[in-house]
Parts: C-alpha cells; structure tokens; sequence
C-alpha cells in the first residue's frame, strides 16, 4: 500500500483566492501590497488559467508565466524588468498584461528566444487583442497562450 508523509490539502482550509484544480494541484491569486477582500478572478477563471499554461508548458517544453497587473507609463520596461525574477526565465515566455494602461507585452528567455521568436510572440499579442477589446481579460491571455503554444510547437 501507497503512503505519504504528506498532508492531504483541504480545500476549506486554503487561504481567500486559492482553489485546488482537477489534476490536485493548487492554484492561487496574489496581489502586491495589501491582502485583498475578494480574489481578483474566480475559481473557474483561475482553473483555466492554470491548466491552459500547464498543457503548453508541457507540450512545448516552454515555460509559460503570466503577470497581470499595473505595468506603469512604460510597460516595456516594467515587463523587462519582471522578466528575470519569473520562474525559469531563461526557458520561459512572460505574458505580461496591464489592464489599466491596456497594455500587453511579451518577452522570450534566452534559451528559447529561437522558437518563442517576435513572429510568434506577436501572434500571441493578435490573439489576445480581440477577447481584451470585449473586455474578457483571462479568455484573451488564454488565447495568447494557447496561439503561442501552436506556433512554438514542441
């Protein structure tokens, strides 16, 4: 028989903002500064958010990462000035988005920058356009990713 030292996760128990997805894992919200009273995005939203970037990291061998936030009056610096505290950044695409300024940047790792290419980011930035223009922010960050993951391919 199968055992962990580890404790099973109780949902109740999880702190405001976090849900455990289908596959066990969990996933959360974070917001800079302040706790916030309600969690930015609700379960549903933050499920498809965290399977679509599992199913492209795992089927691109690319690590997705997404920041959703104020990105200031210069998005491209704020997003190159993210990009290297992201999880395995060299390997990883950044999705950058700053709703307020409707701003969206993409940035590539070096060891992927080949495959994860400015065509390709660029059809990710496309893809999004249109769901954040009817105002459906996660459904356009899922089409960049979902896009991109085609286009890079494994």
């Amino acid at each position: 028989m199968a055992g962990s030292k580890w404790p099973a996760v109780v949902e109740a128990d999880l702190p405001h903002g976090y849900a455990i997805t289908p596959s066990g894992r969990v996933s959360g919200v974070h917001e800079a500064g302040d706790v916030f009273k309600e969690a930015p995005f609700n379960d549903e939203e933050r499920l498809t958010m965290d399977n679509v970037l599992t199913e492209a990291t795992r089927a691109t061998k690319v690590r997705f990462n997404v920041y959703i936030g104020d990105l200031g009056e210069d998005p491209a610096a704020a997003a190159d000035a993210i990009f290297p505290g992201t999880p395995e950044a060299a390997h990883s695409v950044l999705i950058a988005v700053s709703p307020n300024e409707k701003a969206i940047e993409v940035r590539s790792g070096r060891a992927v920058a080949d495959r994860a290419n400015d065509r390709v980011c660029q059809l990710g930035v496309t893809a999004a356009l249109s769901s954040f223009r009817q105002g459906q922010l996660i459904d356009g960050v899922v089409s960049a990713v979902r896009v991109m993951a085609a286009a890079i391919g494994r």
